[in-house]
């Protein structure tokens, strides 16, 4: 099992690095599939989602896939991730990407393809990885908000791979409010081990070894 949990996607050389090595082989010669599913329920501006979508791309793939996790046939989803050397999963609500996999049944096939192919994540599609996504957590990171938006009161971890939590994006200018001293109010209340990271940083999961890749700050809570 590889991932590369990141919080803005591979905004420098350092996290493309890490890909390529775990990766194996020059992207040139790799299949990737880019799932957009979690800014699908975010409004505004998708600028964002088109300058990641680009900046992927541009790294040279032998096939660039897109793929939406709903409206699909479950297998004809699968098919499309086991085609892939790399599964990437987009940012936006973390709440709709894990109800999407579950609510869709796909959450088993996509545990086994994890198996054999890199998972790299971009904010939402890193939190989705914790075992302590949840209703609890979503009160003690001040998520509800996000997860009320869907018309939910709980949600299920959909791959409950990492024994800890992740929050993107700190100190990044995109959101202020995230700074140290918001980090300090959430680790006195969190009940469970938490990362913060931030833009120019990623989780790196490797079996069962656990490394922060970094050109840029981040934190650690037990």
């Amino acid at each position: 099992m590889d991932l590369l949990l990141t919080s803005a996607g591979l905004r420098n050389e350092t996290l493309t690095d890490a890909l390529r090595d775990m990766l194996g082989k020059p992207f040139g010669s790799a299949n990737i599939v880019y799932v957009p599913t979690a800014s699908m329920a975010e409004p505004g501006d998708h600028g964002w989602l088109l300058s990641d979508m680009t900046r992927v791309h541009d790294l040279g793939w032998r096939e660039f896939d897109i793929l939406e996790l709903n409206g699909l046939p479950p297998r004809l989803v699968l098919d499309r991730l086991e085609r892939a050397d790399v599964i990437y999963v987009g940012g936006g609500n973390h709440y709709h990407l894990a109800r999407s996999i579950t609510g869709n049944g796909l959450a088993d096939g996509i545990r086994e393809a994890l198996a054999d192919r890199v998972y790299v994540g971009l904010s939402a599609g890193s939190m989705i990885l914790s075992q302590h996504l949840t209703e609890h957590s979503a009160d003690v990171l001040g998520d509800t908000a996000d997860l009320h938006l869907l018309g939910a009161t709980t949600v299920t971890p959909p791959l409950p791979l990492l024994n800890a939590y992740l929050k993107p994006h700190l100190h990044s200018p995109d959101f202020p409010e995230r700074d140290d001293t918001w980090a300090d109010r959430i680790t006195a209340r969190a009940d469970f081990p938490l990362y913060f990271i931030d833009d120019d940083t990623a989780l790196r999961v490797r079996d069962d070894k656990v490394d922060v890749v970094s050109e840029g700050r981040w934190r650690f809570h037990p």
